[in-house]
């Protein structure tokens, strides 16, 4: 895991070229802050390395939050995967992640498709313990243009963990983003949708208004 965590940092300073995404999203029941970005670190020629990384901050915070009920989480995610050309964007990743109460290091696939309008990205991994749960995380993201100044933005994500362990639950989260893009900056209205459980379910929706620039 200690690294895992090193190989990040260096990552992390061959990375300044790259433009970070942070996203403030206001809903009806919390608001999160989300930062997450992926990109190649690049050789000392310029050229990009096959070693691509991912990273991702994120916090949530609950408007019924009170002094010991409803407290703000946040989650803290970082991967790195090798990325043959002959294997066209599938690639082994791993990832580590800190959560409130809990560090989590997970092994598995990776798919990484990038062009200037169009991202695919995803990865299925398995906790590296016993009775692991299985992580699945889809993300797409499309800008196709409206006009010489704007932009469509739609950006759309599952993260889905399947527990192995009979009375575990399970759980599905669904995020969605539609408005525009002007520049660094995109706006518009948003979806987040989760649900808990094993066979009856707890589902919770938040829906709201987003801002997001690149910086």
């Amino acid at each position: 895991m200690k690294i895992l965590f090193t190989i990040t940092l260096l990552l992390l300073a061959n990375e300044i070229f790259a433009q970070i995404p942070v996203e403030i999203f206001t809903g009806h029941e919390k608001t999160s802050f989300d930062m997450m970005f992926f990109k190649y670190a690049r050789k000392r020629s310029g050229e990009n390395s096959r070693f691509l990384f991912f990273n991702r901050n994120r916090a949530v915070m609950d408007y019924r939050m009170t002094s010991k009920e409803y407290l703000p989480s946040f989650g803290i995610t970082g991967a790195i995967s090798y990325n043959a050309p002959k294997l066209k964007g599938v690639a082994p990743v791993m990832v580590a992640q800190v959560f409130n109460r809990t560090v989590l290091a997970k092994a598995g696939i990776q798919y990484a498709y990038a062009k200037k309008r169009l991202t695919l990205f995803s990865w299925i991994v398995s906790e590296l313990r016993a009775d692991p749960s299985l992580d699945l995380f889809i993300l797409g993201r499309c800008t196709p243009r409206l006009s010489p100044k704007f932009d469509l933005f739609l950006q759309a994500e599952t993260v889905n963990s399947l527990a192995t362990v009979a009375g575990k639950n399970h759980s599905f989260i669904q995020r969605i983003r539609l408005g525009l893009k002007m520049g660094y900056w995109q706006f518009g209205s948003g979806l987040d949708l989760s649900e808990s459980g094993r066979e009856d379910f707890l589902i919770t929706t938040n829906a709201g208004i987003f801002l997001r620039h690149e910086f």
